[in-house]
């Protein structure tokens, strides 16, 4: 079942999103190859900390995210993966590693890829293994306003 605050506000922005139900997958790369998205296409949402505080990374699921970079980009002194534990409160309506990638909904900045960016569109998880959605990117950066950064490989 998607994340009812996330389809809520997809509904009250008028936003056209397609709903993408696939076999059971963990990992990006996994959900795009069974949601049958490509993975530049599909974005994973990284939770880290930045200086403490928790944000997310948003990256195409076929690239992968270098911290220092991140670091660099943000102006933050310490950077590291938050553990699972740390962020699963904050998202208490999404299985963990699901989470789609609207900070504005959850209290956190957002950080995309500029790889991402290219795209026409995006797809990500809708708070489930089991469900993606997919919109127009242009939708997303208006909705999200999130900062474009370069740090993937």
């Amino acid at each position: 079942m998607p994340v009812r605050k996330l389809k809520a506000f997809l509904d009250q922005e008028k936003i056209k999103y397609v709903n993408i139900i696939h076999s059971t997958a963990y990992t990006a790369q996994e959900v795009a190859a069974s949601a049958h998205i490509t993975g530049r296409e599909m974005a994973k949402t990284i939770i880290v900390e930045l200086d403490g505080q928790m944000a997310m990374a948003v990256l195409p699921a076929n690239r992968k995210i270098v911290l220092q970079d991140l670091r660099e980009v943000t102006g933050s002194d310490q950077v590291k993966f938050a553990s699972e534990e740390g962020f699963q409160k904050a998202f208490p309506d999404c299985e963990t590693g699901a989470m789609p990638p609207f900070g504005n909904l959850y209290g956190m900045d957002v950080y995309v890829a500029e790889s991402l960016t290219g795209n026409e569109d995006i797809a990500f998880n809708a708070g489930s293994h089991t469900e993606v959605f997919k919109m127009a990117y242009k939708d997303f950066e208006r909705l999200v306003q999130p900062k474009v950064v370069s740090f993937t490989t």
